[in-house]
């Protein structure tokens, strides 16, 4: 027997169809050894040792993985093909005492038949400059938030905390409501002709005066143009009829499928995970049993094989024609520092199209499948072709600009359009038209406008800014993004994130006292810097070093001087009944409270709830009893004899007793059910 080992029971029965009975399949759900959750456990004095520890809650698993490799007669380790799967590899050898020159290693980018007989054909070491570079993401994380967020709870309030990418998230959303905060509007005006030429009306906009550029300020100004342009003769001054082309864009990436997917289909950073994780590990197909769709989800490549480019190709000439496909195939190139031993987010086989699918799809899983699945194929398909017509009207020195223009050529639009091309208004068809004639004037329209800010980020926006800036890699975008929400930095508005004050606070703290390590360049050399240490094999402890060195300088500083960030308590007109003092509101572990002032020689604390109307009665010392909320945001109903009495219930208790048994009855919505779980009363 072989066992091989990968992360996720997801894939499992996707693996098992490939491999035959000569293979068992063992999933470790994730890390199985890591830095604890408790305790620093790096060695800053000895050049940043970690002191790693099989997880506690990964006992059973650890003990079945032993046992299962001891049987085994070759053990393949097989979790994702990124940096942090090869840190779990290599975290898994360490438990089984796999040597590191052991062939073990085994990367698909997709679960084929294939792609996984291939693998095994070819294992490898484990790499461990991949290792390292995940080693050193890891250590640096954790330096940052056990050193930064006790001194950032004491400066500002308790149970906060601070991450060296999620704090660089963090002041983009801040520095962006700071922006629009600031925001001066500035007027303007438009002004719109509209043509006539044989009843056929165009529009065309002011541009210039003459040879000008011109953009009216205030209605003077527009009045002015108004009365210049009264009794006008509107003429054809030129028009420039071209061919224009659009050009497909690359298959999905990461982020690319995270906004898009925002975009056009309103999914969050978490379903959109969600989905995609589905689509990869497999879904099941009626008749075939469990199938992976797409390839590995995590890639910031646009690199496609030569196989599957080819597939592509042939699909396309076969179904809309040989003309929809370029001469060469097309190829895209990768950003810097892209991972580029993986390929673009694809499907497996573009013949198992969105449709073949869709009953075997929950919803959300099909919509993503057919938005991956159209982007991959439009890709490779050839430019859309427009014939482009742009016309100037001169009337009076003052010069109006028209734009039209109709498909010559679908190409690749047929079958995907880009989201920025549907956000654009529908340029208007123009008449047929020459240069010297003269058209008529229907209508002027001149409006009033005022510039307006930057727009708030999005989450599909800030993953594009993210990206854009190098902060992070595709595994990191949606969880940073979470988090800030997790730990109520940000809120949405709509689709909008926003700060909240609690996120602007500790934003600003961080750009007082660590700027020079929390910053946007700073955090994006550090991801260049992990990249030379996984391809350049640069010694990650030396990366490590260099940030210390300048991050502890910085503790040690804000250390000394930053209680002033620390809110000063609101007082209220409330009196302590205890002592006389006035009560002010605090915030502690579970949100704001009413403290008194003169604590701690006075310990006197009130909730902050507003005084609620009883909904049913204790069944136990007959006080009332009223609705609570609990952390996870469920409704549930306590007496208010608390702490002397800890009655509480999910159903509303009244004071009624059952008729058959004489314990209460509970009331849920209209109904009345007996509290005694072996009574069967209900009314």
């Amino acid at each position: 027997m072989k066992l091989i080992v990968i992360e996720g029971p997801g894939k499992r029965e996707t693996l098992k169809k490939y491999l035959g009975p000569d293979y068992e399949v063992l999933a470790t759900k994730g890390h199985i050894r890591d830095l604890p959750a408790k305790g620093f456990a790096v060695d800053i004095n000895n050049n940043f040792e970690p002191h790693y520890e099989e997880m506690p809650d990964k006992k059973d698993i650890i003990s079945d993985l032993k046992k299962k490799a001891a049987k085994a007669e070759k053990v393949y380790l097989a979790t994702d093909p990124d940096r942090e799967g090869e840190a779990i590899s290599w975290h898994i050898a360490h438990i089984l005492g796999i040597k590191p020159y052991e062939k073990c290693r085994i990367k698909y980018n997709e679960i084929s038949k294939k792609a996984v007989q291939e693998a095994l054909n070819h294992p490898d070491i484990i790499n461990q400059q991949m290792v390292d570079a995940q080693q050193a993401r890891r250590i640096l994380d954790r330096i940052v938030g056990y050193k930064l967020s006790p001194i950032i709870c004491q400066a500002i309030k308790p149970n906060l905390s601070a991450g060296r990418v999620q704090s660089i998230a963090l002041k983009l959303v801040v520095d962006r409501e700071k922006e629009i905060r600031d925001f001066k509007p500035e007027e303007y005006w438009t002004l719109t002709a509209e043509l006539l030429k044989n009843k056929q009306m165009f529009k065309a906009s002011l541009t210039s005066f003459k040879s000008k550029k011109i953009k009216p300020k205030n209605k003077e100004e527009i009045d002015k143009i108004l009365s210049d342009l009264n009794n006008a003769q509107y003429k054809i001054a030129n028009i420039k009829k071209s061919k224009t082309k659009s050009n497909p864009l690359p298959p999905f990436t990461t982020s690319t499928m995270q906004q898009d997917a925002l975009n056009k289909l309103g999914m969050n950073l978490k379903k959109t995970s969600q989905c995609a994780q589905n689509l990869y590990e497999g879904v099941e197909i009626a008749g075939e049993g469990k199938v992976a769709l797409i390839t590995y989800i995590r890639t910031d490549s646009t690199r496609v094989s030569d196989d599957a480019m080819a597939s592509a190709r042939n699909f396309v000439a076969n179904k809309y024609g040989a003309n929809f496909i370029p001469s060469k195939p097309n190829v895209y190139v990768s950003k810097k520092n892209a991972q580029d031993a993986h390929e673009a987010i694809r499907p497996i086989s573009v013949e198992r199209t969105p449709e073949s699918v869709k009953a075997s799809l929950n919803t959300d899983n099909y919509k993503l499948y057919k938005l991956i699945y159209e982007r991959f194929l439009a890709s490779q398909m050839a430019p859309a072709i427009y014939d482009s017509v742009a016309i100037d009207v001169e009337a009076n020195d003052y010069i109006f600009h028209a734009t039209g223009r109709t498909v010559d050529f679908e190409g690749y639009t047929i079958i995907y359009k880009a989201y920025t091309d549907a956000e654009k208004e529908e340029e208007g068809k123009i008449p047929k038209l020459e240069e010297g004639e003269i058209v008529d004037l229907k209508d002027l329209k001149p409006e009033q406008k005022f510039t307006k800010p930057p727009a708030r980020y999005t989450e599909a926006s800030l993953v594009k800014a993210m990206e854009e800036k190098g902060i992070g890699r595709p595994a990191t975008y949606a969880p940073t993004i979470t988090i800030l929400a997790t730990r109520g930095y940000t809120e949405k508005e709509g689709k909008s994130l926003k700060p909240t004050e609690l996120g602007e606070t500790v934003s600003d703290y961080l750009d007082k006292y660590f700027k020079g390590v929390i910053n946007v360049k700073f955090t994006a050399n550090m991801e260049n810097r992990l990249d030379d240490i996984a391809e350049k094999g640069e010694k990650w402890q030396d990366v490590v070093g260099s940030f210390w060195n300048g991050f502890k300088n910085l503790l040690y500083s804000a250390d000394r001087r930053s209680v002033g960030f620390k809110k000063p308590a609101e007082e209220t007109e409330e009196i302590c009944e205890k002592c006389g003092g006035k009560m002010v509101v605090r915030e502690g572990k579970y949100g704001k409270f009413l403290g008194c002032s003169n604590f701690p020689k006075c310990k006197n604390v009130k909730s902050l709830e507003p005084e609620q109307k009883p909904v049913g009665v204790c069944p136990e010392c007959g006080k009332p009893v009223i609705a609570r909320k609990s952390k996870k945001g469920k409704i549930f109903y306590s007496c208010t004899g608390y702490p002397d009495c800890k009655f509480m219930s999910w159903d509303i208790p009244t004071a009624e007793k059952c008729p058959k048994c004489g314990k209460f009855l509970y009331k849920k919505g209209e109904s009345y059910k007996c509290s005694n779980p072996e009574c069967d009363f209900k009314k």
